[in-house]
């Protein structure tokens, strides 16, 4: 790995995301503390250093925001409102305290009828084209996780065409990091909870907004940003993040034909084989947080005050904790810990639900297509520099079983 790799290290996007793991590897091996002179940040690569950083919040912050630019919480304009990720710890546990009980794996269990239901429907779409090719992220893999959010969040029925347009354009800019640059979305979205919100109130449902409509009343004068606040996080952070997850995993299968029809013929191993694909596609790259203190590491000091990326997809590659084939898929490996849905404090709120849409949307999918083709050399990524995701993957069913 040359030098010049690491002076010509910038924020990926699009196509860059394609093969971004011969540079991971480089910042591993020869740069695992690397400084970013444009935009003044810096770069943990090794799973070591990246799993204690987001552990020790209070040394590495989330208060100033996720992304690698600064003046981050002022540009949101929340105060003390903050979004629950933008939060550190006491702050943080108590907010995750009130709104994780509509998360526990048996509250997300409830929901796998409604799931299992809208992949098999789509799927019937795709095989009402006979081998036809399609694109499997327009088909499925981008409307399920809409769905999924907006029933969590209580969306009538009437209501889904709406969200999943706010949800398109609000995904499309935090994408980049400024989810707020969606201007006409975002307000819209907010005034619509604002009015689901009230209603709520007076009628609530079994619903994440009808539990925080309890717990944050009118007593509270910043109660319903905070609800607004955290239906916009779940909105922004919970749906292109499944979506890399099942396109660039049946990426994954279909290049490993044996290992698929491991779970063609006994599907029970879906559920540990979704840690293994989840380790490789990391669809979180990488986010970042802020020194509150200098910290020395690989001799080299982190300033006080300084924006460093966790980078995620480097670290869940690396041979220092998965062995020498920590770059390849395995579905029988059980890894002792990784960092597909962060770790600490901040560990994914949603991650039950992501692993149900992941092993329900694989079992349809598997059961219905098991030779299913994907084209990855055209599959199109999608820009943005924290989530690698395709954008497009074309697909075919194949022949049948």
């Amino acid at each position: 790995m040359t030098a010049e790799v690491f002076q010509g290290y910038a924020p990926l996007s699009g196509e860059s995301w394609r093969d971004p793991f011969g540079l991971y590897a480089g910042l591993r091996d020869h740069d695992p503390l690397h400084h970013v002179e444009r935009g003044d940040y810096w770069v943990l690569s090794r799973f070591a250093d990246v799993w204690e950083a987001a552990r020790d919040t209070g040394t590495f912050s989330s208060a100033e925001g996720l992304t690698f630019t600064y003046g981050e919480r002022e540009r949101i304009g929340l105060g003390e409102a903050a979004p629950m990720v933008m939060l550190d710890p006491p702050e943080h546990t108590e907010f995750r305290k009130l709104v994780s009980r509509g998360f526990t794996p048996r509250r997300v269990t409830s929901i796998e009828p409604e799931v299992r239901a809208f992949v098999r429907e789509r799927l019937d779409r795709v095989a009402d084209g006979g081998t036809a090719e399609v694109d499997i992220v327009a088909e499925l893999f981008k409307p399920l996780p809409s769905f999924v959010v907006a029933h969590y969040l209580g969306v009538p029925e009437a209501d889904r065409a709406r969200f999943d347009h706010w949800t398109e354009e609000i995904v499309a800019s935090n994408a980049y990091g400024d989810a707020l640059a969606a201007g006409q979305a975002v307000a819209e979205l907010f005034g619509y909870f604002s009015e689901l919100l009230e209603r709520r109130r007076a009628e609530p449902g079994d619903d994440v907004i009808s539990a925080l409509s309890t717990v944050f009343d009118d007593s509270d004068p910043l109660g319903p940003l905070r609800v607004l606040g955290f239906a916009f996080t779940m909105v922004a952070g919970g749906n292109d993040t499944t979506t890399g997850l099942l396109s660039s995993g049946c990426g994954l299968l279909a290049a490993h034909p044996d290992q698929r029809r491991t779970l063609v013929d006994d599907p029970g191993l879906i559920p540990d084989a979704i840690d293994e694909l989840l380790r490789l596609t990391t669809p979180v790259q990488g986010l970042a947080r802020t020194a509150t203190r200098d910290v020395e590491l690989h001799g080299k000091v982190l300033p006080a005050g300084r924006k460093v990326l966790l980078l995620y997809g480097s670290a869940n590659r690396d041979p220092r904790e998965f062995g020498d084939d920590a770059a390849e898929l395995d579905l029988t490996r059980r890894a002792r810990r990784a960092l597909g849905f962060g770790h600490g404090a901040h560990h994914c709120l949603g991650a039950s639900a992501a692993r149900l849409q992941a092993r329900i949307a694989l079992e349809e999918l598997l059961a219905r297509f098991p030779h299913f083709e994907v084209d990855t050399d055209r599959g199109e990524f999608a820009p943005g520099h924290f989530v690698r995701r395709f954008q497009s993957l074309p697909f075919r069913p194949g022949p049948s079983a």
